[in-house]
C-alpha cells in the first residue's frame, strides 16, 4: 500500500445558504453544518484510503460564527493523521464574501475508520509529511489521539 500526501486527498465543498439549511433565527442550522461536515470528512478519508469508511467520533466541533442566508460557505477537509485502520481529519468552514475574502465559522476534527467488503476495519496507507505545517497538525493529532483514547477508557 503506497503513502500518501496530504494534498492527494484534500476535499472542498461550497454552498450558497437558502431557507432550507436555516434556523428558526435565520443562521446556518447547526446540524444541517454538521452533516456538510461528515460528508467532507468521508470523501477525504476515501481519498486517502481508496475504501468506504464510517464516522468513528467526532472528536471536537467549535462553532466560532455563524453563516446566514445568501452566504457562501466553504468547508475544506484534509487528513492530518493515518494509523493502522483510522485516519483524522480536519475540517474547516468559512464563509467567503463576495470579494473573495474569507471568515473562519467552524472547525471540526473526526476520525474516519476504513472498512473493508465485509464491514471490518482494513489497513490505510501512511501519511506523507511534506511541510512544517502539516507536522505541526501531526503532532496535535497524536495529542488528540491520545486524549481520545483517555477518554474512551473513562466511558466504556
Amino acid at each position: 500500500m503506497n503513502a500518501k500526501r496530504v494534498s492527494d486527498s484534500r476535499t472542498q465543498q461550497v454552498q450558497i445558504l437558502s431557507q432550507s439549511t436555516l434556523n428558526g433565527y435565520k443562521r446556518l442550522f447547526g446540524g444541517r453544518l454538521m452533516e456538510w461536515i461528515d460528508i467532507v470528512a468521508a470523501v477525504t478519508a476515501r481519498r486517502h484510503c481508496n475504501m468506504n469508511v464510517t464516522t468513528a467520533a467526532v472528536d471536537k466541533l467549535i462553532f466560532k460564527k455563524p453563516a446566514f442566508a445568501n452566504d457562501t460557505v466553504v468547508l475544506e477537509g484534509y487528513i492530518t493523521y493515518a494509523g493502522k485502520t483510522s485516519m483524522e481529519i480536519c475540517v474547516e468552514t468559512c464563509v467567503e464574501a463576495l470579494d473573495g475574502s474569507r471568515t473562519d465559522i467552524n472547525k471540526a476534527y473526526l476520525v474516519m475508520v476504513a472498512i473493508d467488503d465485509d464491514g471490518n476495519p482494513a489497513p490505510v496507507p501512511e501519511l506523507i509529511i511534506e511541510t512544517e505545517e502539516e507536522r505541526r497538525k501531526y503532532q496535535a493529532a497524536l495529542k488528540r489521539r491520545r486524549m481520545r483514547k483517555l477518554r474512551s477508557e473513562e466511558h466504556f
